[in-house]
């Protein structure tokens, strides 16, 4: 009675964990966005699903396929049930653990003055032990065990956000490669035309020689430009086949670069709001979690240990009488340890504990930071690409006028080959840097998205999506 008594206050002393309990650290988040126009708002960008912010189908089946086959997202799955494992391993220590044993044994002994005697010996028995939690140096390790489950599965949310991203901008990259290779055909064959009327020119007496030379070092400069935009084209189809776990291979595309359409601007919602939604963010504030309770584990190893244990068997020199009741053996014993000197260990155990709490919080700390500024840089970005692209469209229209009027006035004789191809050369990298805008302004997006953590309301298994695309409703970015 006085043993089950001491048991049953034990477990009622149980109900308190040493160490100290979890507090999220403050962060410094502004009340609006840096960059943001107008009051904020609770609605956000990232509470869409990805294939709502943009309307490409085949961009949402190579999207569906990385999520499906991408190698790093397999490994993120992998990861999460290692530590959903880990987490059973942590809490089997607050049950009572129960186990057999079996010996069968044959000795000589020798006995003065009595002679040499050979026997048998067999044993079987059941046996229990049960350390009891008094200060919940278990719960805490089990509590810091699935705060590394949690950040496991954060982990995984940001490897899926990250894949849509760099899926959605390599393929908008891929689209701008296409184009710049169609300006550098339309360029080679504008230099090849322009060398045609100079030889021309020339023949008739009208020319000289070195307008000719001019011209085809035009042209060969031009052609040189289409082999190379090849070579990247083949490069980022590589880079997109890796992330959709294909070998590599061509890519099919969708609506060209001109032709992609994306939303309305949106709101990005409260600055607080990345604290609960971006994945990083969250893995950060998990690990600080993880800490916390570390540090609770080291502060139980200072107080002693209480275990019960028992065993149930039978021991014989004969195997048949194990089983029977005269054979019976049985023992209940209650035990407590505990540390008094280790020569500083214990103390050294709980400051380094200490030390990797303090770490995790700076960490999430410098995350939380580093997300508000990727927010506002890509918002900041997002609009000044706006005026950034009126300006790289009125370039080229005037380039394209000079370019005509050059030609003119060389074809009556009021200008000379210099300025046809001046002009010329103006505006064909001018048409690269506004058709490099364009990308830009859709890859903002994406990097707007990623930023705020979108689709942090989508459970896992919804990141493919499961409706048509709707069709556009904001401005075509032509």
């Amino acid at each position: 009675m006085r043993l089950l008594a001491s048991v049953l206050a034990a477990l009622m002393m149980a109900g308190c964990a040493v160490g100290p309990n979890y507090k999220r650290p403050s962060v410094g988040a502004p009340e609006v966005t840096r960059g943001q126009i107008g009051p904020a708002e609770a609605a956000s960008l990232a509470d869409l699903p990805w294939w709502r912010v943009f309307d490409d189908p085949v961009l949402h089946q190579l999207v569906g396929e990385a999520i499906h086959e991408n190698h790093d997202l397999r490994t993120a799955v992998a990861r999460i049930e290692q530590y959903r494992q880990l987490v059973g391993v942590a809490r089997a220590d607050l049950l009572p653990h129960a186990g057999y044993e079996g010996d069968a044994s044959r000795q000589r002994q020798f006995l003065f003055p009595l002679p040499n005697t050979t026997f048998n010996s067999f044993l079987g028995d059941f046996n229990l032990a049960w350390e009891i939690d008094i200060w919940g140096r278990i719960r805490r390790a089990t509590e810091s065990a699935r705060a590394d489950y949690f950040g496991a599965q954060a982990y995984r949310r940001g490897v899926m956000l990250t894949l849509v991203s760099d899926v959605a901008q390599a393929y908008f990259e891929l689209l701008d490669l296409d184009r710049e290779l169609e300006i550098a055909h339309l360029s080679t064959d504008t230099f090849e035309h322009t060398l045609e009327l100079f030889t021309r020119q020339y023949r008739g007496g009208v020319g000289t020689r070195l307008e000719v030379s001019r011209g085809s070092a035009a042209v060969a400069q031009a052609a040189a430009t289409i082999p190379d935009i090849e070579r990247a084209i083949i490069a980022k189809e590589n880079q997109l086949s890796v992330l959709l776990g294909r070998s590599p291979g061509a890519i099919p595309r969708g609506a060209p670069l001109e032709a992609q359409r994306t939303l309305p601007e949106l709101p990005m919602g409260l600055p607080a709001q990345l604290l609960e939604r971006r994945p990083d963010i969250v893995q950060a504030e998990e690990a600080i979690v993880a800490a916390n309770a570390n540090v609770g584990v080291a502060v139980g190893n200072f107080f002693p240990r209480l275990g019960l244990s028992t065993l149930y068997g039978g021991q014989s020199s004969e195997i048949e009488n194990v089983v029977k009741g005269t054979g019976n053996v049985w023992a209940i014993a209650g035990s407590l340890a505990g540390p008094i000197f280790q020569g500083g260990r214990l103390l050294s155990n709980y400051r380094a504990s200490q030390a990797a709490w303090e770490q995790t919080v700076q960490q999430y700390q410098a995350t939380a930071l580093n997300a508000f500024a990727e927010v506002s840089n890509a918002l900041v970005s997002q609009q000044k690409l706006k005026g950034i692209r009126e300006q790289k469209e009125r370039q080229v229209r005037a380039l394209k006028d000079a370019v005509d009027i050059s030609l003119e006035r060389y074809t009556v004789g009021t200008s000379t080959y210099f300025e046809v191809l001046e002009a010329q050369q103006q505006l064909f990298p001018a048409q690269n840097e506004l058709v490099r805008t364009t990308r830009d302004q859709l890859a903002i997006v994406v990097v707007l998205y990623r930023a705020l953590g979108g689709g942090w309301n989508l459970d896992v298994e919804h990141w493919t999506p499961t409706e048509a695309p709707a069709a556009a409703t904001g401005d075509s970015m032509s």
